[in-house]
């Protein structure tokens, strides 16, 4: 197993971050990670991500797990098969103040590939993660 988890303050309402995280059709207009997302924020869809990490581009599929306005999205992709490698991807929206709140970006990576050197490397998205966090920010903080 491999965890990634980044945190970032914002100083903007729950519900506002929800909005900017789960407009999906925005995201092109300044994620710098996930560049794009097509489907919706309710448990059980199925979400067609594109990301870009360290100038590769990946295409995915991932099954909705939680979506909880406010609170919590969290979905599980796979690459290929499951087991081989799984992807849990959480961002968890605390609030710390009446206008304010702490986005947690996670994921914890399972399966046979975790071990392999090569692949464990290509896990290190912790600065993929901080751009992304920083961008929602500015965004969320903005409207």
């Amino acid at each position: 197993m491999h965890t990634v988890r980044t945190h970032i303050d914002i100083a903007a309402p729950a519900l506002r971050v929800w909005q900017v995280l789960t407009d999906f059709a925005s995201y092109a207009q300044w994620n710098p990670f996930i560049v794009s997302a097509k489907g919706t924020p309710e448990a059980g869809a199925v979400l067609e991500n594109v990301l870009v990490n360290n100038g590769t581009t990946m295409r995915f599929r991932a099954r909705v797990r939680a979506a909880v306005p406010g609170q919590e999205l969290r979905w599980l992709g796979h690459l290929w098969v499951p087991r081989l490698l799984d992807g849990e991807h959480a961002f968890l929206i605390e609030e710390t103040g009446p206008d304010s709140v702490r986005l947690t970006q996670a994921e914890t990576f399972t399966g046979a590939l975790v071990a392999v050197p090569f692949v464990r490397r290509k896990l290190d998205v912790h600065d993929a993660f901080a751009a992304m966090n920083t961008a929602l920010k500015q965004r969320a903080e903005r409207q």
